[in-house]
């Protein structure tokens, strides 16, 4: 009995021993998993921030496109440093196009591109007006372009020359040529047109010279002028001496033909006989000059073809012809009484030279 008693017990004392035994090691594995776990985080750390390498589908791919804020949070940065580079990169990616866009473009001088419809040489008698914002002075702004084509500009000290230049390069010498002004700002632009005319003869109202605001100005501009009579037809334009292509009225398109300076603009009627006889208007009529003339035509429709009577006109009307010998002959209307029906509207006769009166008493 006594020995199983001691045996018992000697079995409990190993398998005592045998149970802590199992326990220790099983701390000491706890010990080395948290030693393995602890360490191991180092080399997950270390493989995040390595940059993988794109499969070849990947490298292909396009891109996606991000703002300054989403490429600061998606570049991949291993340098503190890299941040501002890239931020300017995307600034700059970001600005770039903006700053194209707005960029001035240059442009060439309005008179070496512009057609001569759309540009004008100053010449002598035009009036120019030139003005510095920023001046005080209280001088007329108005200057003439005399002989030679010389501008005497007070601010500008001698006399320059601006003839056959646009109002833009004027202003350019004005600004080059003024020394008691640091750079002024300066603008120019013809006030009066007067050194570009062309003259208008033939069938038409208002014959004579015709001012031209541009090198070149289309026909029908200097017609609606002279304003064409009803019996017009054509038009012959001479240019230094020669004839160029008659203009037929009818034709609306032909009509822009362009007029430039010294042109001779010679509207024709119905008829070629028709075409060299006229009668003069003068004195106080609104539109003196030469007149085309017609059978059948009367004092007072000579007048009104003339513009009618001026404001300071009379009641005399004296009409001029030539006799057989070349000598004038002249006989007076009272217009009052023809215009009241007291005295007959007599005829008017090719070459004749009619002059309205003056009222002396206004």
């Amino acid at each position: 009995m006594k020995k199983l008693i001691i045996a018992g017990v000697i079995a409990i004392y190993f398998l005592s021993i045998s149970a802590f035994a199992q326990v220790k090691p099983n701390l000491s594995a706890n010990n080395h998993t948290n030693t393995t776990r602890t360490s191991s985080v180092v080399p997950d750390a270390n493989k995040i921030r390595e940059t993988p390498k794109p499969t070849p589908a990947a490298a292909n791919a396009p891109r996606p496109v991000m703002s300054g804020n989403q490429a600061w949070g998606n570049a991949p940065i291993t340098n503190l440093s890299e941040r501002p580079r890239i931020a300017a990169a995307s600034s700059k990616a970001q600005v770039a196009p903006v700053k194209n866009s707005t960029a001035p473009t240059t442009v060439s001088a309005p008179t070496a591109l512009s057609a001569p419809t759309q540009t004008y040489r100053v010449g002598v008698g035009d009036i120019l007006d030139i003005q510095i914002p920023d001046s005080l002075s209280n001088r007329s702004t108005l200057y003439t372009v005399a002989d030679g084509g010389l501008l005497d500009y007070p601010l500008a000290g001698a006399p320059i020359s601006v003839g056959g230049l646009t109002t833009e390069v004027i202003a350019q010498r004005l600004r080059s040529a003024i020394k008691v002004l640091d750079n002024p700002e300066i603008k120019v632009k013809v006030r009066d047109y007067a050194s570009h005319t062309a003259k208008v003869i033939g069938f038409v109202n208002l014959p004579g010279e015709k001012v031209l605001r541009r090198e070149a100005v289309p026909l029908y501009v200097v017609l609606s002028e002279a304003m064409p009579l009803g019996d017009a037809v054509s038009v012959t334009i001479l240019r230094n001496g020669k004839e160029l292509p008659g203009v037929n009225l009818a034709d609306v398109n032909s009509t822009n033909q362009t007029v430039i300076d010294g042109d001779v603009i010679k509207v024709s009627g119905q008829g070629a006989a028709s075409t060299t006889e006229y009668f003069f208007a003068g004195g106080e009529v609104n539109a003196p000059g030469q007149k085309s003339f017609h059978s059948g035509l009367t004092l007072t429709q000579s007048i009104i073809a003339s513009g009618g009577t001026g404001r300071n006109a009379g009641a005399i009307v004296r009409v001029s012809r030539q006799g057989t010998d070349g000598r004038l002959t002249a006989t007076e209307y009272n217009l009052k009484n023809i215009q009241s029906g007291k005295a007959q509207d007599p005829l008017v006769q090719k070459n004749d030279r009619i002059e309205v009166s003056r009222d002396e008493n206004r």
